[in-house]
């Protein structure tokens, strides 16, 4: 079988980029070996949301009373895990639907690069076909990143698949890294009843985000009873009673934790191993695909986008980078006009889906300062938002940073309630270099959480009317 476009991978990126494809008049197929639409939509980003909710509900209900309500609620939580995986299930059929509609063909199985233009496609009984592409769209995502010292066996020692998965709710939870997957099922854990323990390497969780974010988000849960380990690491996990005895060293020496479960949140490492990238020469550097603006590796029609390329290793910027890929690929072939400009890394969002949400775009404070900009910063908290007080979640704030000279703002950092929904101005005015009064200039809707970052600019600006 030949084609103009392969894709390996249905993830975020995979899937967008056989979609854009067949749009653009490409013959296209997609290879994947376990389940359409990859780890975000079957074990990620998907399913988590779906248990997020769950506790955020489970939690409204324990606070019934503050809203004037008499509510009583038992967590299932068999059940709380059923409607994850339902959703997901329906996502993923979705992907199904959308590569039948577009006219792709789909080949499970495990896919190899054997050689220009030339994929061996391994399927679950062991069967093997070639298939043949004038262009191969590396798109195999990734996996948790395992440490030495915490190898996961998928029972006392996980990772988030079997995080999104378990039988029963641990009574005792270490959670070991505070990224996003680390403190969302922090979150989640702690809102079904399990005495969590978040332990951090570095000085601060959430280490890439804002450091006042950081700090209160420290505070928060701190206050919702989940212990939180700063400068610490495991250093040995002992598995062979009943639970796990996680051997912790921090500043102030060596401590022993006792857990039902440990949940290794490390990050992750890109699936590129056996997929032929060595015997092609294709080039990698710290385990990632080397490709230029436009996904192009070194090796003439081959191409790799989303977690396995250098990039953020987000769903959305899988997608844009598809997106980019196959339209540059097109505008060469003369099946599309306009030429697609470089994706801007410096002015992706970022989403944290734990409670308080957080979100931000941009430069962080230090970031901008050790840059060399001068900058105004202005933070206003939701304690004093209509809408956050109102939906009875007035914890966090937002916070804006401007370059003083010319009004460029240069980052967004938020924590609170529905945050992840508006971190999109930020992206879209700097994105068409607005400066801080034409964002001033703009009417926000009131009540809204939106409206709280123009009264953010409006601190940064000491114009403040609401505080």
């Amino acid at each position: 079988m030949a084609y103009d476009v392969i894709v390996l991978g249905s993830g975020p990126g995979g899937y967008v980029a056989a979609i854009r494809a067949s749009q653009l008049g490409f013959k296209t197929a997609i290879i994947e070996k376990e389940s359409l639409g990859g780890i975000c939509l079957n074990w990620g980003c998907i399913p988590t949301k779906a248990l997020l909710k769950s506790a955020q509900v489970n939690e409204d209900i324990k606070h019934a009373k503050d809203y004037g309500l008499e509510a009583s609620g038992t967590v299932d939580f068999g059940a709380v895990i059923k409607r994850s995986r339902g959703v997901a299930d329906k996502m993923s059929k979705g992907v199904t639907f959308l590569m039948k509609k577009n006219k792709i063909d789909v080949i499970m199985g495990f896919g190899k690069l054997k050689a220009k233009g030339k994929l061996e496609v391994t399927a679950a009984d062991g069967s093997k076909q070639t298939v043949e592409g004038k262009h191969i769209i590396i798109a195999t995502g990734a996996r948790s990143r395992e440490l030495p010292n915490l190898k996961i066996d998928g029972k006392k020692i996980i990772g988030y698949r079997e995080a999104l998965a378990l039988p029963k709710a641990p009574q005792k939870l270490i959670v070991v890294g505070s990224g996003a997957i680390g403190v969302e099922f922090a979150y989640f854990y702690n809102s079904m009843g399990s005495k969590v323990t978040v332990v951090e390497f570095l000085p601060r969780i959430v280490p890439v985000e804002d450091e006042e974010i950081s700090k209160e988000l420290e505070k928060i849960y701190k206050k919702m009873g989940i212990e939180v380990m700063t400068s610490s690491e495991v250093t040995k996990v002992d598995t062979s009673g009943t639970g796990v005895k996680a051997t912790v060293k921090s500043q102030s020496g060596e401590t022993t934790l006792e857990a039902d479960i440990v949940l290794s949140a490390v990050g992750i490492s890109a699936n590129i191993e056996g997929i032929g990238l060595e015997e092609l020469g294709i080039k990698t550097d710290k385990g990632k695909v080397v490709v230029d603006q436009f996904y192009k590796t070194n090796v003439e029609g081959f191409y790799s986008i989303g977690d396995c390329a250098p990039g953020q290793a987000l769903a959305h910027v899988a997608s844009k980078e598809a997106v980019i890929c196959v339209e540059s690929i097109a505008h060469k072939e003369n099946k599309y006009k306009h030429a697609p400009q470089p994706l801007d890394y410096g002015n992706v969002p970022g989403c944290t889906y734990c409670s308080p949400e957080i979100a931000s775009a941009g430069l962080t404070e230090k970031q901008a300062r050790d840059a060399g900009y001068e900058v105004k910063v202005g933070k206003f908290p939701l304690s004093v938002s209509g809408k956050a007080i109102g939906a009875g979640h007035p914890e966090g704030f937002v916070k804006v940073i401007f370059d003083a000279k010319y009004g460029e703002w240069l980052g967004t950092h938020m924590i609170g309630y529905n945050v992840t929904e508006v971190i999109v101005q930020t992206v879209t005015a700097r994105k068409l270099e607005t400066t801080y009064q034409e964002v001033l200039d703009s009417i926000h809707p009131h009540p809204t959480i939106s409206e709280n970052i123009r009264e953010a600019i409006e601190v940064a600006y000491g114009e403040a009317i609401h505080l």
